[in-house]
Parts: structure tokens; C-alpha cells; sequence
């Protein structure tokens, strides 16, 4: 019986390297974000894309439940959603702000939520949360990621201590650092500078595959050139 994964927040960096990583094993992957249009994620062809904007209840409740009804309730949930706003504090819109509160922190509760009502019924699962340095440290000029991403580590730490004894698993990732991607390649001479999504990759996966007798609930990544 195949195992069925739903990432949200597709892209070509963390999402496709993600997407990739579970093909090759075997995975059935369907990957989801507001827009499918133009949007060629490479070596992930296998997979089925879901137009889906996780910031809106309805749709993320129609995604998982057109999932469920073809037969591919996920077993695996990634949220790698979320909105980057910088600028100085004073000149910051309000409106703005709330939007990227809502990208970053809100739709990972909607997502959450449906997974957790359909592992919760079969008493396994696993969700995890894309987070970053903001969510640990918050840098000048860059408040509203920050707020964003504590949100979504917070939620995350209360989701593990609400679902985990249920035998779903919760898991949140710091990436300290900036990530390679296609349309920010990694500068060949400083190949090592930013984090490989594919290496990302291998320890999401790492992480998947653990016993439950010893789970990783949050982990941090990056790259050795990285400052602390």
C-alpha cells in the first residue's frame, strides 16, 4: 500500500527537493500552492499539483478532502508556506503585516488542523513545519517574518505535546540560513554558503523515518559557514 504526502507551499526549492526525496521513495505526492500556472518544479512529474491558497479555510478543507476522496488522505503533511516582509519598523502597512502573519503562521493552523482530524482517526501521522532563523531571533527590520514564524514554531510545540501521544508526528525545522534554488543559485565560489534544499531534503526525510520511541521534535539546519 502506498504512503501519501501532501506538501503546501510548492515551490522549487525546499517543496520540489522535498517532493523528489519521497518519489524516490516510493511515495505518492501531491504538491499544493496558490498557483500551478507556468509553474514547472523539475524532477517532480510523478507528483499531482493542487491549486490550494492555504491562507482560506474553504480551500484548504476542499484539498483534503478531494485528497480523501480519491483514496490519498496524507500520511505525511509539510507546510513550507510563508511571506517574507522586510523594512523599517515605522514605515511598515498594517495591511501587509497581517497578510504575512496569515501566510506564515495562520494557514499552517488551517493546514494542520484538517491533517490532524484525519491521523488522528487512524492514531498515526506526521506533520511538520518549515521554520527559519526568524523563528528563534528576530532581525532588525524584518519584524513581521519574525512574528510569522514564532507563531508557527509556538503552534508547533503545542501540537506535539497535544498529538504525539495520539502517535501522530510533530516536527519543526530552524533553516539558519539561506537556501540554494533555482532562481538563487549557490555562488560557485562559495559552494558550501548556502543550504543544499536537497541535503534539507534528506534530513526531513531522516526525521520521517524515526522510530517513535525516539522523535525528533525540532531540529536546526544549516550550512558550516553559517554564524550561530
Amino acid at each position: 500500500m502506498s504512503s501519501h504526502a501532501l506538501i503546501v507551499g510548492a515551490g522549487s526549492g525546499i517543496s520540489a527537493a522535498m517532493a523528489r526525496a519521497l518519489l524516490a521513495e516510493g511515495w505518492n505526492v501531491a504538491l499544493a500552492s496558490r498557483s500551478i500556472e507556468g509553474k514547472t518544479i523539475e524532477g517532480t512529474g510523478a507528483a499531482t499539483r493542487h491549486v490550494c491558497d492555504a491562507t482560506k479555510a474553504g480551500d484548504v478543507a476542499a484539498l483534503f478532502t478531494a485528497l480523501e476522496e480519491s483514496g490519498r488522505t496524507p500520511d505525511f503533511v509539510l507546510f513550507n508556506a510563508s511571506a517574507r516582509l522586510r523594512g523599517p519598523f515605522l514605515d511598515l502597512d498594517p495591511k501587509a503585516v497581517e497578510q504575512s502573519l496569515i501566510v506564515s503562521a495562520y494557514a499552517g493552523f488551517l493546514v494542520a488542523q484538517e491533517a490532524a482530524r484525519r491521523m488522528v482517526q487512524k492514531g498515526q501521522g506526521a506533520i511538520f513545519f518549515t521554520g527559519a532563523s526568524a523563528s528563534v531571533k528576530g532581525y532588525a527590520q524584518s519584524a513581521p517574518f519574525a512574528m510569522g514564524k514564532f507563531a508557527l514554531r509556538g503552534m508547533a510545540q503545542s501540537l506535539a505535546r497535544e498529538f504525539q501521544p495520539k502517535g501522530i508526528h510533530v516536527a519543526h525545522f530552524i533553516i539558519d540560513g539561506l537556501v540554494a534554488s533555482p532562481a538563487h543559485p549557490a555562488d560557485p565560489t562559495r559552494p558550501d554558503a548556502m543550504l543544499d534544499p536537497d541535503a534539507i531534503a534528506a534530513a526531513y526525510l531522516s526525521v520521517l523515518k524515526q522510530p517513535r520511541s525516539a522523535w525528533t521534535h525540532e531540529a536546526d539546519l544549516r550550512p558550516w559557514a553559517e554564524a550561530f
